[in-house]
């Protein structure tokens, strides 16, 4: 089998990738991305709303524009692009085994040598385990918003939506254009967990917020697929409480309880990892580079840490960066300066009440890294 040998080798297709990508390639690298979707993008092509933040992180635009604009980014600089290929093992040494899919002919396994590694294999969603948790109709928010965004199909035609955070309510007002009726949200917590203007377009439209509130299960028809929701109140122990069991006429059941990183292709590169709960479970420690404690290995967006698309282009733009100053394609002073100016941006997404403990948590990160660096030293 062939070894085919490349600079930089992005695993994941979504924006922490492509921005990684893009930036590598400008700087001269020669660039693959591998994606296991039939489509690039990753989550920008679901994303029908429009972005907050600065001109800088595409104010004002919808995440399907981002998308194609970082396509076209992409091409125009060399990026080349496999999808339907699936990343089966990284080695020590620094080779890649990658399955490609065809659709003239046969899956083949290809062995790549790049010099550098950009994981940005983003988040996948957490379970809420209730009664008929696993009958047909119920789903993850994201899959849903792949239906109706993606594909064009609704899931069904009356939802339940289970979580309050931006997940769950952008998502349910997106069922709605497309033309589900949204039943009601559910959230256990005593407050709603997203931004008050996701909510507002909710409340406006008449959908009911239930707070306090939790699904213990599933009604299934004769076919054994969803056809009702039961819910409760609960305690300030978040146990259902007795005798106040409701039930919702649906035929949809959605879940947005959180994403966890996606760690797989990280384990697996042996990076070392710490738990960090407000990122979502498991994340790599990370430089300012955003190399991890792999020489070689960069990381970038949720598989960092779950937060949103601006910041993983961001942390893609850096990781790129510093992928092409390994390489010797960019001096160290300028890439500091770039990606000094890179920081500062993502200094300003994380400000306010859900982004500063954000910021705080993402530099502790980083000097966990250096820590753990120091150490390896000592005892080396």
């Amino acid at each position: 089998m062939s070894v085919k040998m490349i600079d930089v080798l992005v695993i994941g297709a979504g924006p922490a990738g492509l921005a990684a990508a893009i930036e590598a390639a400008k700087l001269s690298a020669s660039v693959i991305i591998a994606d296991l979707n039939m489509k690039p993008g990753g989550q920008l092509f679901k994303q029908i709303h429009k972005f907050f933040g600065s001109s800088a992180h595409h104010s004002g635009s919808r995440g399907i524009d981002i998308g194609r604009m970082l396509l076209n980014e992409a091409e125009e600089a060399g990026v080349e692009i496999w999808l339907k290929s699936t990343v089966t093992g990284i080695f020590p040494g620094g080779k890649v085994s990658i399955e490609r899919e065809y659709d003239d002919r046969d899956a083949e396994l290809v062995t790549l040598h790049p010099k550098e590694v950009v994981i940005a294999t983003g988040a996948s969603e957490n379970a809420i385990r209730f009664k008929n948790w696993t009958a047909p109709g119920v789903m993850g928010a994201g899959a849903a918003q792949t239906m109706v965004n993606v594909n064009h199909v609704r899931p069904g035609n009356k939802v339940v939506m289970l979580g309050s955070g931006n997940v769950g309510l952008i998502v349910s007002y997106q069922l709605m254009q497309a033309g589900c009726d949204v039943k009601a949200l559910v959230e256990a917590a005593p407050k709603i967990g997203g931004y008050a203007v996701h909510a507002a377009k909710i409340r406006r439209a008449g959908v009911p917020i239930l707070l306090r509130h939790t699904i213990i299960e599933a009604k299934t028809g004769q076919d054994g697929s969803v056809c009702g929701c039961v819910t409760a109140e609960v305690n300030e122990h978040f146990a259902p409480i007795p005798g106040t069991e409701e039930t919702i006429d649906c035929d949809v059941i959605t879940i947005a309880a959180g994403l966890k990183p996606t760690m797989d292709l990280i384990k697996l590169a042996g990076c070392e990892l710490t738990y960090d709960a407000l990122f979502g479970g498991y994340v790599p420690l990370h430089s300012e580079k955003m190399e991890t404690s792999v020489r070689g290995i960069f990381v970038a967006g949720d598989s960092t840490g779950v937060e949103e698309a601006n910041t993983a282009l961001d942390e893609g733009r850096i990781a790129g960066i510093s992928a092409a100053e390994g390489l010797g394609l960019i001096s160290e002073t300028e890439a500091a300066d770039r990606r000094t100016e890179i920081w500062r941006r993502l200094d300003s997404l994380r400000m306010g009440p859900f982004g500063e403990r954000r910021r705080t948590e993402k530099n502790h990160l980083i000097e966990l890294y250096h820590e753990s660096v120091k150490e390896q030293k000592a005892f080396a």
